[in-house]
């Protein structure tokens, strides 16, 4: 099946968008390109999760456990410029200094220093994450990250569909702002993020329920997704970066609680 090259060219766009590889070098899609990334952030995932779970599943045999993850951890941030961590940041400077005023949120979301709130989410989110691993293990902490990383982009993808942006072009931190899908895309973006999910539980649906892994990334989506409607009646790509760090956390925590209960 030989790929088409506008699809090709917004594949290509989603790679340099949401990774910092030189794939730009090697060709530079069209501008236009770069309004469809979200339809492919899964499909990015699909490179970021392999990277993180192989250093640390091979990197578990060669370095202490802890070592293993934090290297795990630190190679995807790497490899996103900190793209999404970056947006987690700005998120909670937004929310937690910019009160009720729409305006105050998106200036402080859109200032490049980091408040307390945001150093503060940093450290809560790597702290819970580094342990939310390091009790996986290496054999069931690298297939969560490979089946929950698309997932959790699929589901944050969503939210350009839920919500109108909340800047214009100009104003907005990449100058670029995200086209609405179609229902050919949406169904692409769902196959990336259901296509490792599905592996995954039924891999292990002896110990893994479908349900709450489905489900309870959902919740957090929707949670997420009320707040940003009630403060900002839009999104910025700092909230899509936040939502797919928190969903995708929940899906680490939900494999946690099931371990815990089972045993």
């Amino acid at each position: 099946m030989q790929i088409s090259p506008s699809i090709f060219n917004r594949i290509w766009a989603a790679y340099i968008f949401f990774t910092r590889l030189p794939f730009w070098r090697i060709h530079q899609p069209p501008r236009e390109c770069y309004t469809s990334v979200v339809e492919y952030w899964p499909l990015t995932g699909w490179l970021t999760a392999a990277v993180m779970a192989a250093i640390y599943y091979f990197g578990s045999m060669i370095l202490p456990l802890p070592i293993a993850v934090l290297a795990a951890i630190s190679a995807r941030m790497l490899l996103t410029g900190a793209l999404h961590e970056d947006g987690l940041a700005d998120f909670f400077d937004g929310f937690g200094g910019g009160g009720s005023d729409r305006e105050r949120i998106l200036r402080i979301m859109k200032d490049s220093h980091i408040g307390t709130y945001g150093v503060l989410s940093l450290i809560l989110y790597i702290g819970v994450l580094f342990f939310a691993l390091y009790t996986m293990g290496p054999v069931l902490g690298s297939l969560t990250i490979l089946a929950m990383d698309p997932y959790a982009k699929m589901l944050s993808a969503q939210l350009i569909m839920m919500l109108p942006y909340a800047r214009t072009e100009e104003t907005s931190k990449a100058h670029n702002v995200y086209r609405r899908m179609s229902t050919t895309a949406g169904i692409l973006l769902a196959v990336q993020g259901l296509l490792p999910i599905g592996l995954y539980c039924w891999y292990l649906h002896k110990i893994i329920d479908w349900q709450i892994m489905v489900f309870l990334p959902c919740l957090t989506m929707f949670f997420v997704y009320r707040l940003i409607w009630s403060r900002l009646r839009g999104y910025t790509g700092d909230c899509c970066g936040a939502i797919f760090l928190l969903v995708e956390l929940t899906g680490y925590l939900a494999v946690i609680g099931q371990l815990t209960i089972n045993h």
